[in-house]
């Protein structure tokens, strides 16, 4: 791997000058990047943006890519989409923040309460926002201090999140910069599907909620068994804990997300990413029993200091551009076409390592899927300990140079109506040619 490896970075570099070149003037940048996560693509330098429209996008170099990755589901609606583009730009016109509500986000809160199922909403610039909310929110109204994740979680850069389990211990996730306090003191971490560990946490009766992805997406798609997210419901009522979904990355399911494919019955859950159409938002949703209880504490003089809410959250900019993702696209049709286009793709990883009698597994969520070096994880700790960080960096520098885009963090690939049947083809023929380059089979 390491010979061939040295060929791909190689290719990389002669590919890619103008890219090269940009990376030796970025002096004024941090770390030569705009935001930290672009650096951890593979090659000795990001590849530089030119133009992206629907499923695919150019670099300055000239070279075209199949984009897999649609800005870590960021993009998920496709780039450039016409229609919502057009209402952004409308509303660029017209003013794009003047802290006041809009029409626009009237119609948003009914579309999101149709969609999933839970009457009150509000916004927030992220979904991390919005999971910072409700966790203040959660322990306001119970009086309760602390939390329950699952191991290997991801819920934004929320510090009672970054976690993982030592043990019974909860400790801060490696690579976790500067913690604030002893994670142990807000935080409980359970295995995913393991009811029995989630039991025990919730005994102790000083939880306030659960935060919760209905299927683990940032550690390899790890799905809940049968069972599974019945019995997290039913533990959490018993001990008066709320149950938070974050559907930010599983809303891949369908258009209520997991929320309404699974018939999950939060109490609240939280958004993001993908419904702005490209424009940074995040949305919160509550039951009708807990936005009573919330909006007694909004109606307080000391709201201005509650640490809720932003300059920016749910400007008029942002709530035209919901309003435009939600009528023009996470339409079910379109996850009818691009649920389709994952299974094929699940399909032609399968068959490839399977032929060549390799331990490793796919996962399939909706619109989304991805392979990982082990049979199929059961918790997020199985699937962090089956992480191989030079493979990884092979399968994603050698797709690169044939122009696939996958998720830099891992191995995800997410569909949008605008993909084809080709890039699918285009995906699986390189990703059967990277295996036999490395096995000789």
């Amino acid at each position: 791997m390491a010979h061939l490896m040295h060929i791909e970075t190689q290719r990389f570099i002669e590919t890619h000058p103008k890219s090269a070149a940009h990376a030796s003037t970025t002096s004024a940048l941090l770390a030569g990047v705009p935001m930290p996560w672009m650096r951890r693509w593979p090659g000795p330098f990001p590849v530089v943006l030119d133009s992206a429209s629907g499923a695919h996008f150019n670099d300055i170099d000239g070279n075209q890519y199949v984009d897999l990755c649609l800005g870590d589901t960021g993009a998920m609606t496709g780039h450039a989409h016409a229609e919502i583009g057009a209402a952004i730009s409308a509303q660029l016109m017209r003013g794009a923040t003047v802290m006041l509500p809009t029409v626009d986000a009237i119609w948003v809160a009914e579309e999101l309460s149709r969609r999933f199922g839970l009457p009150k909403w509000q916004f927030a610039v992220s979904a991390t926002d919005a999971n910072r909310f409700l966790l203040r929110f959660a322990r306001a109204i119970t009086g309760k201090p602390k939390v329950i994740v699952h191991d290997w979680c991801y819920h934004g850069t929320v510090d009672e999140t970054l976690v993982v389990a030592l043990g019974d211990r909860t400790i801060s996730r490696g690579g976790a910069i500067g913690p604030q306090v002893n994670p142990a003191l807000t935080t409980r971490v359970v295995q995913f599907n393991d009811l029995a560990g989630l039991e025990q946490a919730a005994a102790h009766g000083d939880v306030a909620c659960m935060l919760i992805e209905p299927a683990l997406t940032n550690i390899g798609i790890v799905l809940p068994e049968p069972g599974y997210l019945a019995g997290v419901r039913e533990i959490t009522r018993r001990h008066g804990i709320l149950l938070i979904v974050d559907e930010t990355h599983t809303i891949c399911a369908g258009p209520g997300g997991c929320t309404t494919e699974w018939n999950l019955a939060p109490d609240m859950v939280v958004l993001g990413k993908t419904i702005g159409g490209g424009i940074p938002v995040g949305a919160y949703g509550m039951s009708g029993e807990v936005a009573e209880q919330v909006e007694t504490l909004q109606l307080s003089d000391g709201i201005d200091v509650s640490g809720v809410g932003g300059t920016l959250a749910g400007n008029a900019l942002a709530m035209a551009a919901v309003r435009a993702t939600l009528t023009h696209s996470l339409l079910p049709d379109q996850f009818v076409r691009t649920k389709a286009l994952a299974s094929s793709w699940t399909t032609g990883v399968q068959q490839s390592y399977e032929r060549r009698g390799l331990s490793w597994s796919v996962q399939q969520l909706g619109s989304r899927a991805e392979y990982w070096f082990c049979p199929p994880p059961r918790t997020g700790a199985d699937a962090a300990s089956a992480v191989d960080h030079e493979l990884d960096a092979f399968m994603h520098l050698w797709a690169i140079n044939r122009g696939i885009l996958l998720t830099p963090f891992h191995n995800m690939a997410l569909f949008s109506p605008f993909h084809t049947p080709e890039d699918v083809d285009q995906h699986t023929v390189q990703f059967d040619d990277a295996l036999t380059a490395l096995t000789g089979a």
